[in-house]
C-alpha cells in the first residue's frame, strides 16, 4: 500500500463568530491561527460565517412562507374560481 496518500486527519477548532461558539472536531482544514483550548492544548482554529449555533434553521428564527396569501394573491391576478377556462381577461 502507499503511504502519504491520505491527508493529515488532525483536531481542529471551528469558530463561529456571530454566535460566540466554538467546537472542537477532526478535521483535514488548515488555519495559520491557533487557540488554547480548556484542555490546555493548543489547536489550529478555523473561523466559519455560520453554524448550527447561528443559522436560523436550527435556532428557531427560520421564516415560513405564507403559503395562503401566496394562493389568494394568485387567484386575484389571474382569477380565481368561477371564471370560464382560457386566460385570466375576459
Amino acid at each position: 500500500m502507499r503511504q502519504d496518500t491520505h491527508p493529515d486527519y488532525h483536531p481542529v477548532v471551528f469558530r463561529d463568530r456571530a454566535a460566540g461558539y466554538a467546537f472542537l472536531t477532526r478535521s483535514t482544514a488548515t488555519s495559520d491561527q491557533t487557540i488554547a483550548w480548556d484542555d490546555g492544548e493548543t489547536y489550529p482554529v478555523v473561523d466559519v460565517e455560520i453554524s448550527s449555533e447561528s443559522h436560523p434553521f436550527y435556532t428557531g428564527k427560520a421564516r415560513t412562507v405564507d403559503s395562503e396569501g401566496r394562493i389568494a394573491r394568485f387567484e386575484r391576478r389571474y382569477g380565481g374560481e368561477g371564471r370560464g377556462s382560457g386566460g385570466g381577461t375576459g
